[in-house]
């Protein structure tokens, strides 16, 4: 596609640390999984917009479907027709290590003398330089830029007489962050990386199969019950109506779970570390008010994300609490790309201003980050634009200030502007009245933790020695993508 109509061309107006990606993984002894793994991923959709699969196994043969788009644009009823069987996983894809593209697209399947593996993934190696090269030193082929695809090969040639020892066998070679679904023959492996980065969870459907996926509002769109973590280090069998779990790897001494699940990425309605999202946002606007209480007259969040922060923060400050902001929820990515006079409007294309509850106020606004500072200061002035007298920013987590390794999109430390800029510098970049973040220590008060979490892109205290930074494309240089 050529000209306008430029596929998967995303409106350049968000200012977020970009979703990292959505797994899931269903047996059944009973029915049909293709369209619970469908809905599972609709659950999942705001981990990843840019490409969906599903692979799915009737016992012999395994079923593939994958494309560029969100899943309902994927999975037309005639691309889901042939995924039958009573096993499957799927993938909803934001790229963090191998650039835009169908090839890039997960599930990866493959043949090999032990039957057929799918595997999908959440996360990020870092050391997947090594192990690609490696690879190829030993004369495999690759045909991805994807860390996945390093993961898929290297189980596909691992010994070892079931796929739960090599999956065992090769964990121990993968360093960072990873919550993967592995499709064979007859049932579903998952497992998780012994710093549990990235969540994933296991449940009980009601016909008495299970379902693992990376959040649980996944397993409770799906009806699931029993709902628990997969331990860090574990590795989880799904088979029918049965469900067997190995500690293959001991787990960190210090856990390193995502703390920007909390702060951002993770749908409120799911549970992570037996916390409700939710609640951990409501308490991170209590702290930010205690941290930097300010007089003002409404207290305003930045959909979606930031709300039930807002009400914390109106809560505690005893500000009233009130939408000034309307987010157009369907701009978040666009087939068709935005004309010169549009691209201007930038934020505008993203909100309106409810001008009725912010004329002649003084506005706290609630945002849950601040990364490349390129959507604070057009929404700040969008507030003025309405009316409101002054504007003072506040932001739920502390300053961004390095780039994540383990799976988030944020940039690198080149694109942070929290990196470069002192707090005044980045108040007048935005041009509010007053701007303030929420320390580590009220964080993490709100998160109830007094530990074992990675908190790395505020501090640049990396639990895993990650190397020199590398961008996500940095595996292109011979398989160079083809414009769409």
């Amino acid at each position: 596609m050529t000209g306008r109509f430029s596929a998967g061309a995303p409106v350049p107006t968000d200012d977020r640390p970009n979703e990292e990606c959505g797994v899931i993984g269903v047996t059944s002894p009973s029915e049909e999984v293709g369209e619970l793994v469908f809905f599972g991923l609709f659950a999942l959709q705001h981990r990843g917009q840019e490409a969906a699969g599903i692979a799915v196994s009737d016992g012999v043969q395994a079923r593939l479907h994958k494309a560029d788009g969100l899943v309902g644009q994927v999975f037309t009823p005639a691309a889901m027709s042939p995924l039958q069987g009573m096993n499957g996983i799927g993938h909803t894809r934001y790229s963090t290590t191998g650039g835009v593209g169908t090839r890039n697209a997960q599930p990866f399947l493959v043949e090999t003398v032990h039957g057929p593996l799918a595997v999908a993934h959440n996360g990020n190696l870092v050391n997947a330089g090594e192990l690609r090269t490696e690879l190829l030193t030993r004369g495999f082929g690759l045909t991805a830029s994807s860390d996945t695809e390093v993961m898929t090969l290297m189980l596909a040639s691992a010994g070892g007489p079931t796929w739960e020892d090599r999956v065992a066998r090769t964990m121990p070679a993968w360093t960072g962050a990873y919550s993967v679904v592995l499709l064979v023959e007859n049932r579903v492996i998952a497992a998780r990386d012994p710093w549990g980065f990235r969540p994933l969870s296991v449940g009980r459907l009601a016909d008495g199969g299970y379902v693992v996926a990376s959040e649980t509002c996944a397993l409770s769109t799906l009806g699931c019950r029993e709902i628990s973590e997969v331990l860090p280090g574990e590795i989880v069998t799904i088979q029918g109506d049965t469900v067997r779990r190995r500690q293959a790897l001991v787990p960190a001494v210090t856990p390193a779970r995502c703390t920007f699940e909390f702060v951002y990425f993770s749908r409120p309605d799911s549970v992570w570390d037996g916390l409700s999202v939710h609640g951990v946002r409501q308490r991170l606007g209590e702290e930010l008010a205690r941290e930097a209480s300010v007089v003002a007259d409404v207290v305003v969040p930045v959909p979606d994300s930031s709300i039930p922060a807002a009400v914390g923060y109106a809560r505690q400050s005893g500000i009233p609490y009130n939408d000034g902001l309307i987010k157009n929820r369907y701009i978040g990515r666009t087939f068709i790309e935005p004309t010169p006079v549009m691209r201007k409007r930038g934020v505008a294309m993203k909100f309106n201003a409810l001008t009725e509850n912010l004329a002649g106020k003084r506005v706290v606004l609630i945002d849950d980050s601040l990364v490349r500072g390129t959507t604070a200061g057009p929404l700040v002035q969008l507030l003025r634009d309405a009316g409101a007298t002054e504007v003072h920013l506040r932001i739920t987590c502390p300053p961004i200030r390095h780039a994540c390794h383990f799976g988030v999109d944020m940039g690198h430390d080149d694109d942070l502007i929290a990196a470069h800029l002192t707090l005044d510098e980045l108040r007048d970049v935005v041009k509010a009245d007053t701007l303030g973040f929420l320390s580590l220590e009220g964080m993490m008060r709100a998160v109830g933790r007094d530990g074992g979490y990675c908190n790395a892109c505020f501090t640049g205290a990396y639990p895993v020695a990650a190397g020199a930074p590398r961008r996500k494309d940095s595996f292109e240089r011979v398989l160079g993508a083809v414009p769409g």
